[in-house]
């Protein structure tokens, strides 16, 4: 069976001997990866997220860190306004982005998280 989905793929170690992704894969990889955007630099990409509380912040990025860990590929996690949480992407290893940038998005796409929902939602 053919791998296609980026969460089927693992991290590999980066020793900074790569060169980041072209402006053509990171535009393929992106639309893999719903929700994150490419930073101004074309260096990292990120999502943000309003939680629904301070404590479901804290339990997402637990969540994201046993992945991260897991996958030996690191966010920087931004935790402001007690729910506001910005996690951001990049292969410090080579000043850009990799395929690990993508991967662990789409991982970390798949975690059940706990927006804050500013209107109804039906059938509530």
């Amino acid at each position: 069976m053919e791998k296609n989905r980026l969460t089927d793929y693992r991290c590999r170690p980066c020793e900074g001997t790569e060169r980041p992704l072209g402006s053509s894969k990171i535009q393929e990889h992106l639309g893999q990866v719903p929700g994150w955007s490419l930073a101004e630099n074309a260096q990292e990409i990120y999502r943000e997220y309003t939680m629904k509380d301070f404590m479901a912040a804290v339990k997402f990025i637990g969540c994201i860190a046993e992945i991260a860990e897991s996958e030996n590929h690191h966010p920087d996690i931004h935790l402001t306004g007690y729910r506001k949480l910005k996690v951001v992407l990049s292969t410090h290893a080579i000043n850009g982005l990799s395929q690990n940038d993508f991967i662990l998005a789409a991982k970390i796409n798949e975690l059940p998280v706990e927006l804050k929902i500013d209107k109804p939602v039906a059938g509530s």
